[in-house]
C-alpha cells in the first residue's frame, strides 16, 4: 500500500481554466457554433488535461492486459480456458483484430501477461508481469488477495508512467485477454450500481441459455459468498475482479497522475476504469470511453462514470479493438482544436450562428 496512496495522491483534477478557453476557441473557428458536436467537447477536455491549447498526441499506445479467471471452472464461457494463452500468441504473431486495427490507426500495441494461466515463453515479445496463474474461482472465496489485487494495480501504473516518461508515448488506450473476464467484470457492475445480476449480464463469447443462466447463478453466488464492500474499490478488486482488470484499473490511475489522456476499451477494460475512478475519482477528468460495448452491463457502467461513449459499433471483442479506433477519433478532436482558424485569423465574417 505504501506506493498505492501516494499514486493516488497524484490524482488531481483537469484545469477547467484551460478547459474553458478551449471552448472559446472552439466557439470561434470558421464554421456554424458546435457543429463538430462531441468533437468539440473531446478537444475540451483535452485542453483540460493538458493545461494548454497545444499538445501532440500522435504517439499512441494501446496496453492489452492478459489474466485467466478461476471462475472459468464453473462454465461460464464459450470457451475453454487455454484459449487465453493461445490468443496470446496470436497477438504476438500480428494476426488478430488488435494487431490489424493499431496497424491501422497509427498505434503501437503492448501485450501483457498480468496472469494468464498457461507458462508463457520468455523470449515471446510480451511484457510478462505475471501476479499469479489465473485467480481464484471467486464462487469459492476472494478471487485474490488484496496484496495481489494493489500489486496489479501498480503494474498497469507502471507500465503507463514508464511508456509516458521514458518513450514519450503521449496518448494511451486499455484492452484485454481473458476467457471468462465478463463474469468477474459483471459482478463489478453489479456490486457498485446496486442492480440485479440478471440485468447486468450479458452472453459474452456467445454462450447459449442454459450457459446464461449458470452465469447468472454463479456471480449471484459469488457475491453473496464474497459480500464485496462498495466503499472499498480495492476490497471489489480483490473479492470478484481480476489480475488484468486490476492492471487495466492502474492504468487509467498512472495516466490520471501523468496528466495524459488514456481511451478505455468495452466491458471489461470499463470495469477496471470504473474501479479507477472509484479509488480516485478525479481520473475520471483523463478517461474516454472509446464506444459502446454489446455487453448489457456495459451501459450501467459508463452512466456510474458519467461519460458517453465516443462510437456505437456494435463492438464486443475486447483486446484494445475499440480504443485504437476511437483514438484517431481523439487526436483528430486535439487537431481541430489546434488547427481550425478562428473567424478573426482567417478574415472571416461570423454572423454569430
Amino acid at each position: 500500500m505504501e506506493r498505492l496512496s501516494p499514486l493516488l495522491d497524484r490524482v488531481r483534477p483537469a484545469d477547467r481554466e484551460w478547459e474553458d478557453r478551449a471552448w472559446e476557441r472552439l466557439k470561434s473557428q470558421i464554421r456554424p457554433r458546435g457543429s463538430l458536436g462531441q468533437v468539440e467537447v473531446l478537444g475540451a477536455r483535452l485542453a483540460g488535461i493538458h493545461g494548454s491549447l497545444t499538445f501532440d498526441l500522435s504517439k499512441k499506445l494501446v496496453f492489452t492486459m492478459a489474466g485467466d479467471h478461476g471462475v472459468a471452472a464453473e462454465g461460464v464461457s464459450a470457451y475453454p480456458q487455454e484459449v487465453t494463452a493461445q490468443m496470446v500468441y496470436s497477438f504476438v504473431q500480428g494476426w488478430a483484430s488488435i494487431n490489424v486495427l493499431a496497424r491501422h490507426s497509427g498505434s503501437d500495441i503492448r501485450v501483457v501477461d498480468c496472469g494468464v494461466a498457461a507458462d508463457l515463453p520468455a523470449e515471446w515479445p510480451i511484457v510478462h508481469r505475471k501476479i499469479g496463474k489465473g485467480t481464484a474461482n471467486m464462487v469459492l472465496g476472494p478471487a485474490m488477495t488484496r496484496e495481489e489485487a494493489v500489486r496489479g494495480v501498480l503494474v498497469g501504473a507502471d507500465l503507463v508512467e514508464d511508456a509516458c516518461v521514458r518513450e514519450g508515448y503521449r496518448l494511451f488506450g486499455t484492452g484485454d485477454m481473458g476467457i471468462a473476464n465478463t463474469t468477474p467484470s459483471t459482478a463489478v457492475a453489479a456490486v457498485f450500481s446496486g442492480r440485479p445480476v440478471r440485468n447486468l449480464t450479458g452472453r459474452g463469447t456467445g454462450i447459449d441459455d442454459a450457459a446464461f443462466e449458470r452465469k447468472v447463478e454463479v456471480i449471484e453466488k459469488a457475491l453473496r459468498v464474497n459480500r464485496p464492500d462498495p466503499s472499498d474499490p480495492l476490497d471489489v478488486l480483490a473479492r470478484v475482479g481480476g489480475y488484468e482488470i486490476a492492471a487495466l484499473a492502474g492504468a487509467v490511475l498512472g495516466a490520471a497522475a501523468l496528466r495524459v489522456p488514456i481511451v478505455c476499451d468495452g466491458f471489461i477494460a470499463t470495469a477496471g476504469a470504473l474501479i479507477a475512478c472509484r479509488m480516485a475519482p478525479h481520473a475520471r477528468d483523463y478517461l474516454f470511453v472509446s464506444h459502446r460495448s454489446q455487453e448489457v452491463g456495459h451501459d450501467t457502467m459508463v452512466e456510474l462514470l458519467g461519460l458517453r461513449p465516443i462510437l456505437d459499433l456494435g463492438l464486443r471483442l475486447g483486446e484494445g479493438t475499440g480504443s485504437v479506433l476511437a483514438m484517431n477519433i481523439v487526436e483528430a478532436a486535439a487537431k481541430v482544436l489546434m488547427e481550425c482558424k478562428t473567424f478573426e485569423e482567417a478574415g472571416v465574417t461570423d454572423t454569430g450562428h
